[in-house]
C-alpha cells in the first residue's frame, strides 16, 4: 500500500468516507501537510508525521494521543482508548471540528524539538 487511495480502495463505502471527511478536515485545519502511508495507515506529515487515520471494523481510529492542550484532552475523554488514542463509533456522527481540533494540536505537538 502506497497512496491514501490504495488504502481507501480496501475500506468499506461508510469508512472511506468518514476517512475522507477526516482528511478533508485535518488536511484544512493544518495547510501544508504531504498526504503519506505509515505504519500501514493513511497519515498527515508536516517534516513529520503528526496523524494516522484508519478504519476498522466498529470504529475510526486516529492516532497518536494528543497530550495537549488540557481542554482538549479532557473534551476527547468519551473516544479515548486505554492508550490515548481515539476511537469514534462507526455508527455514531464524526464530531469534525474536534477531529481538526486534534489534528491542530497534533501537528503543534510534532513540531516542538524533541
Amino acid at each position: 500500500m502506497k497512496t491514501h487511495e490504495d488504502y481507501l480502495a480496501t475500506c468499506p463505502p461508510d469508512s472511506r468516507a468518514r476517512i475522507e471527511a477526516v482528511r478533508a478536515e485535518a488536511e484544512r485545519r493544518v495547510p501544508g501537510t504531504e498526504r503519506c502511508i505509515a505504519y500501514k495507515m493513511p497519515a498527515l506529515r508536516r517534516g513529520k508525521v503528526f496523524f494516522y487515520v484508519a478504519a476498522f471494523k466498529k470504529h475510526l481510529g486516529i492516532y497518536p494521543p494528543v497530550k495537549a492542550p488540557a481542554e482538549l484532552v479532557e473534551e476527547l475523554a468519551p473516544w479515548r482508548g486505554p492508550k490515548g488514542n481515539l476511537a469514534f463509533p462507526l455508527s455514531e456522527p464524526l464530531p469534525l471540528d474536534l477531529i481538526g481540533r486534534v489534528a491542530e494540536a497534533l501537528a503543534e505537538q510534532y513540531a516542538k524539538p524533541a
